[in-house]
């Protein structure tokens, strides 16, 4: 049986993405396009390959059979065609991950390898829409706050935030030790969202308790919430890499320090065959590395 490279990398597209549209965008094809390679392809193996669904397909069993056989030849024969020996980084990275993560701690550790002459294309999001666009293929490298659970996406731990609960020192001096929830209910709270779910886990872990009142400033950015707590808007939880430096200087005070305190891992996912490529490989590596440092 005879068939082409052509149609096995439509179907691995496919068996990644979870659509025949996610596909054809991943591969700069029509849908019609990939529809018709899909088609000729189960027809040549003699069984088919996906469940159609009323959103996107499923593998059967033959599909996932087939998937991993091929994806690991495939996915070396393209890291082969698109490497360039004339340059250290052939071609561009995309990568996503939260804005304040990418300004305060990704991009500085990055800037040695543009500096080095990688290029780099960055996109700020959510955790779901750039997972969304690194299935799709809009991203090739992203760091986000949930563990991905898309089919095919390689990922890794890198990093755990630790939280702590902040405020100005005037808030401070006027607050018993140790803190209670009691004792913060006249200090007005800072969160990056309305539903505050950085202040309510850190409730929930460390007070035990829910926490009821709503923020009296929401902005939906942590670094503008570390700005309002340091100018004396109130108290807020924040990650410490993102407060050390006004942690360190007086310009915030930790209002308590829990024996354990609330974690949050970010993980370092890569989008489907791409693990091979020089330049994703070293922004990778170059990211593990940082992250033993933060």
């Amino acid at each position: 049986m005879k068939v082409s490279l052509d149609l096995l990398r439509s179907f691995l597209a496919v068996h990644r993405s979870g659509s025949v549209t996610g596909a054809a965008e991943l591969l700069g094809l029509a849908q019609p396009t990939v529809t018709a390679q899909l088609r000729a392809l189960e027809e040549a193996v003699g069984r088919p390959l996906f469940d159609r669904l009323p959103r996107g397909v499923t593998p059967t069993a033959a599909g996932d059979e087939l998937a991993r056989r091929v994806a690991d030849p495939l996915d070396r024969l393209a890291a082969v065609l698109a490497d360039d020996t004339a340059t250290p980084y052939p071609r561009t990275v995309f990568l996503g991950g939260p804005a304040e993560f990418l300004a305060e701690r990704l991009l500085p550790a990055l800037a040695g390898l543009v500096g080095d002459g990688l290029e780099l294309r960055v996109t700020a999001g959510l955790p779901e829409q750039l997972l969304d666009d690194l299935v799709a293929g809009r991203l090739d490298v992203a760091v986000t706050s949930v563990r991905p659970r898309r089919r095919g996406v390689a990922v890794e731990p890198l990093y755990d935030e630790e939280f702590v609960l902040v405020a100005a020192p005037d808030w401070a001096d006027r607050l018993p030790d140790p803190v209670t929830p009691q004792a913060l209910r006249d200090v007005p709270l800072v969160a990056y969202a309305e539903e505050a779910p950085i202040l309510r886990r850190y409730w929930r872990t460390v007070f035990d308790t829910r926490l009821t009142r709503t923020p009296s400033l929401v902005v939906p950015d942590l670094r503008a919430v570390r700005a309002a707590v340091a100018a004396g808007a109130g108290a807020s939880v924040l990650p410490t890499y993102l407060c050390r430096d006004e942690l360190a200087s007086g310009a915030v005070r930790a209002l308590l320090a829990p024996p354990v305190p609330p974690l949050n891992t970010l993980f370092l996912a890569v989008r489907p065959g791409l693990g091979g490529r020089r330049e994703v490989q070293a922004v990778r590596r170059t990211l593990r590395a940082a992250a033993d440092g933060w």
